[in-house]
């Protein structure tokens, strides 16, 4: 009788396992939503590939002579779909200015992203965290990694993507930057070292702890000894995450209060810390409170 009871219990668990199979066979499969990129342009500055993908105001069109200001933001292959989601209900609710919004992306997987990203965003090399090949969940392989670019990286945006912008679409000199996290301390280094080029500065969670903050340094050293700053009318709006802790949150307020303190008058400056939010979580938490504190209508 037990090995009766024992088939039976089998065969029913097979059974069970048949029309389970048969049902979810019979479920779709999801699909691909890869978003494409508008165009791919090679840097021979930077010597690799840039993806750009580009969201334009509701009104964009090339029958009149408009033109518009451009905010390029970093890590484009990620962000992309949140911003332009994002922008879109914005502009439906008409609560921000008419902006073309450019996300700038590299790299062909997440490995080779993540290695793009850290060479292409800091402003200076740093071989011991080259090296460390516990970094980013393992994803890093020991030297693999190069950093320290940002310079080539600003260079390549203002001689060979930019221009590249310019040239196809209906721009205007008016350009803003935003990042998150490292994407958010190249984006400080282009505040700190501006010519005017960029006016609107969306700084996100940065890795101000880069290097043993040594651009953070830099900029709270400048601020203090500059009493003016020769630069157009600018816009900064810098923020983290209240779960971001004594690595984010203390350097950014403390860029924050040498602004403050510098009082410069071309300067118009806002911050926030998002409640209850965390490194990862905070960045589409961020994207309408960058777009409104830089391109809000009044």
């Amino acid at each position: 009788m037990d090995i009766l009871k024992s088939l039976k219990l089998i065969m029913t668990t097979v059974l069970l396992l048949l029309i389970s199979a048969i049902a979810f066979s019979q479920k779709l499969a999801p699909k691909d939503r890869k978003t494409e990129p508008d165009h791919t342009i090679y840097s021979k500055i930077r010597g690799r590939d840039y993806q750009l993908y580009i969201s334009f105001p509701k009104n964009y069109s090339t029958k009149d002579t408009i033109t518009y200001p451009v905010l390029y933001f970093l890590d484009g292959e990620y962000a992309f779909p949140t911003t332009r989601g994002t922008r879109e209900v914005l502009d439906w609710g008409n609560q921000i200015e008419d902006v073309i919004i450019v996300g700038i992306g590299s790299g062909l997987n997440f490995l080779s992203w993540y290695n793009d990203r850290f060479d292409d965003y800091t402003p200076s090399r740093d071989t011991v965290w080259e090296n460390d090949a516990s970094y980013g969940k393992n994803a890093i392989l020991k030297g693999s990694l190069t950093t320290g670019g940002a310079a080539e990286f600003l260079k390549s945006m203002k001689t060979e993507i930019i221009p590249f912008v310019d040239k196809n679409y209906k721009t205007n000199a008016d350009r803003g930057i935003t990042g998150h996290s490292a994407g958010g301390l190249f984006t400080a280094y282009c505040l700190i070292n501006s010519d005017g080029y960029f006016t609107r500065f969306g700084i996100s969670s940065p890795s101000f702890w880069w290097d043993n903050h040594k651009l953070l340094n830099q900029a709270v050293a400048q601020f203090r000894e500059n009493k003016t700053w020769d630069i157009p009318q600018t816009k900064i709006f810098i923020s983290c995450a209240e779960y971001e802790g004594t690595r984010f949150i203390p350097a950014m307020q403390k860029i924050q209060r040498s602004l403050e303190n510098a009082d410069y008058k071309n300067i118009e400056l806002r911050s926030q810390i998002f409640e209850s939010e965390s490194h990862l979580s905070v960045w589409p938490a961020n994207i309408s409170k960058t777009l409104i504190n830089l391109y809000g209508k009044k």
